[in-house]
Parts: C-alpha cells; sequence; structure tokens
C-alpha cells in the first residue's frame, strides 16, 4: 500500500520577524503569522524557515486565508494523483490516474546507470537486479548509522544561520563548532546572539536547547 503524500500545511516551520520568532509550528499557521505582521507593518522583515532544511520558505501571501491555504495545499493536491512507473521515472506527474492493473506494492520506479560489470553482478543476484540493490541500500542505511541526520541538522543549521546571523558576532567561529559537533563551543559562540536567533538555530542543529545537547554530549563521552 502507498503512503499519503505528507500535508503540506502541517509542514513544520518557523517564521521570523526580524530576529524575533512570530509563530513556530505548522506552515498555515507561520504563513497567517506572517500576513498579519506584514498587515501592520509593510515594511517588516518577514522570513518562514523550514524545520526540516533550515532554507527560508517563499510564500504567496496575496489574497483572504482560503487563497492562501488552497495555494499551500496545492503540491499535495497534486501529489495525490497517481502516476505510472515510467511517468514517475521520467518525472512526469502530470498525467492521469492509472487504470486498473497490478497495484503499486509501495515501489518507485528510476533510473539507474551503472557499469556493465555491475549489471552482470547484480543479474547474478538472488531475486535479481531490484531485489540485490534493495539489499544493498538497506545495509548500507544500516552502516551509515545517524550520520546522515547529524550532516543534515548541520546543513539545516547553517543554511538559518547564513540567512540570519551571517552578520552576528560569533558566526564563523560558531559554523566552525557547528560542523565540528561541538554543542558545548557553539554555544558559547552564539551566547551574544538574539535569543529567538540562537534558540532556533540550536534547535535545527542539535534537536533542542544548547543545555539539552551539551547533556547529551557530555553523557556520549563519558
Amino acid at each position: 500500500m502507498s503512503r499519503s503524500p505528507p500535508d503540506p500545511l502541517s509542514r513544520p516551520c518557523a517564521a521570523f520577524d526580524g530576529f524575533r520568532i512570530i509563530a513556530s509550528g505548522a506552515l498555515i499557521d507561520a504563513a497567517l503569522a506572517a500576513k498579519a505582521a506584514l498587515a501592520k507593518n509593510p515594511a517588516a522583515t518577514i522570513l518562514v524557515f523550514d524545520d526540516a532544511t533550515g532554507a527560508v520558505i517563499d510564500l504567496d501571501l496575496r489574497g483572504a486565508t482560503p487563497e492562501i491555504v488552497a495555494r499551500l495545499a496545492a503540491p499535495a493536491a497534486r501529489a495525490a494523483q497517481p502516476a505510472s512507473p515510467r511517468q514517475l521515472a521520467s518525472g512526469d506527474e502530470s498525467a492521469p490516474p492509472r487504470g486498473p492493473g497490478r497495484p503499486r506494492l509501495g515501489v518507485v520506479a528510476r533510473e539507474v546507470t551503472l557499469l556493465p560489470r555491475h549489471w552482470e553482478w547484480l543479474a547474478a543476484q538472488r531475486g535479481g537486479a531490484s531485489n540485490a540493490l534493495r539489499r544493498l541500500v538497506e545495509e548500507a542505511r544500516r552502516a551509515d548509522g545517524n550520520r546522515s541526520s547529524l550532516r543534515a541538522a548541520q546543513e539545516a543549521a547553517y543554511r538559518f544561520m547564513s540567512a540570519m546571523a551571517g552578520d552576528l558576532p560569533g558566526f564563523e567561529e560558531a559554523a566552525r563548532a557547528l560542523f565540528a559537533a561541538d554543542p558545548e563551543r557553539f554555544a558559547q559562540h552564539v551566547a551574544a546572539w538574539p535569543a529567538d536567533v540562537r534558540a532556533y538555530a540550536q534547535k535545527l542543529a542539535w534537536g533542542g536547547t544548547a543545555d539539552e545537547s551539551e547533556q547529551t554530549n557530555g553523557e556520549a563521552k563519558q
């Protein structure tokens, strides 16, 4: 059974008015908070950041609330239309739904380019090339541990920091501590930053406050 696409209205994010957080949570709440802030002060600098990537979310806040909701929900509506494996492989998801036939079992077709010797090896494996590739990917994921998650968190925090704190004191030192996975040193260099900027950077980088991160880091070293 295929999984439902994520609800874009519930996408976790944070809205900033300057250095101050005005909303944290679902994207729709952040978008409406941003619209309200701009209505009060059209010259305000409002940025909405994606919790998962630290990137700025480009929002179209024109119109009334139902119009904003409709625009934010549009990607999910398009994603709900199933496409054939051939269309998925080519990136064309605009085609009409599939008719009756073999059900999709959560498997997505994509093009893979390998050397002839790789295909020969895969073809000789139990279950064929597709099963062999799936086993290799699962083994690689287990071996990876949380390194990919750590790297993704570091990159998300750095994107946010670059946008909001690039001119603040200690930015370069904080960035080095971030990629060195040193939450204690990171906390020292961001201590003088505006409270909401500091807290959100720590949330993206370490999944919580600096104090929680330092405690976790200390327990890991014991």
